[in-house]
């Protein structure tokens, strides 16, 4: 198992017949994922399972039937119910709860080649920002899990120069670091953290050099600011495989490696993601 699963009462928890939901951790902050795990079913036997009003998907994790929670940066804070019903009438519900995160603040200009400091390039910085989220919302996923072992890390050498929440001052603007930058001098290897397939190579403006891998069922990983790109659209991937090379293309003033990953649509902090589902 990737999480050590113990059964215990949480707070809320309600079961009938012999199903019970376990959710790990039992309080997470703002941008955290937990994992909802389904005892006594399989997953064939699931109707649907939610967390608050969203879906959850869900599949097996080497034989247990599992879901991957995606806590939004803005998520607000408070209890949350985590329903599962199942096919034959059962269902069973635990707590979630929702932390609130202190979100740092630094200052970060705008790099000579994207226009400086000017209030145009800022503007410009905001327009193709929004412009590219959209891109990378719009991406399909599979329909199942293209996974079966522990995430890792995207590099071998893993140090963490920019954590995941803060906010980033850039002139009159607040834009917030959705993402981990990890130290990596131009033509590091960078590392695929898991089996997938790759749903887009592309060079964005602000984002630079980017790949995304769907591990399936809603679960992404990206890559940006890269120097070089080692694999096509459409291509299956395996853990570890070099799938590019980093570097500081787009916004970026100096050589990094940015990793996303998202839940469902929801980013969450890449750290905490590989804590819960990572090698331990």
């Amino acid at each position: 198992m990737l999480v050590c699963v113990v059964v215990f009462f949480l707070p809320g928890w309600v079961a009938a017949g012999d199903v019970r939901v376990v959710v790990l951790p039992v309080s997470v902050m703002q941008g955290e994922p937990a994992l909802a795990v389904v005892e006594g079913a399989t997953v064939a036997e699931v109707k649907r399972m939610m967390w608050g009003n969203k879906p959850l998907a869900v599949f097996s994790l080497q034989g247990t039937t599992t879901a991957l929670v995606g806590i939004d940066l803005n998520q607000k804070v408070g209890e949350y119910a985590v329903v599962v019903w199942l096919k034959n009438g059962q269902y069973a519900t635990s707590t979630l709860v929702v932390k609130r995160r202190e979100k740092d603040e630094a200052l970060l200009g705008i790099p000579e080649k994207l226009g400086g400091n000017s209030t145009s390039s800022q503007k410009a910085l905001i327009t193709t920002l929004q412009k590219e989220n959209a891109m990378l919302a719009s991406l399909k996923t599979g329909n199942k899990a293209f996974w079966t072992r522990p995430f890792r890390m995207p590099l071998s050498n893993p140090i963490v120069t920019d954590s995941y929440g803060y906010v980033r001052q850039t002139g009159a603007y607040s834009i917030l670091h959705k993402g981990v930058d990890f130290r990596a001098v131009v033509g590091t290897p960078v590392l695929a953290m898991n089996r997938g397939v790759v749903r887009q190579v592309h060079t964005y403006r602000d984002y630079g050099k980017t790949v995304v891998i769907d591990h399936g069922l809603g679960v992404m990983t990206f890559y940006m600011h890269l120097s070089k790109v080692e694999v096509h659209e459409g291509e299956l991937v395996l853990p570890g495989q070099v799938i590019a090379l980093s570097g500081m293309s787009g916004y970026a003033e100096s050589p990094h490696l940015h990793v996303s990953v998202r839940i469902g649509g929801v980013s969450v902090d890449p750290v905490a993601f590989l804590n819960l589902v990572g090698a331990h």
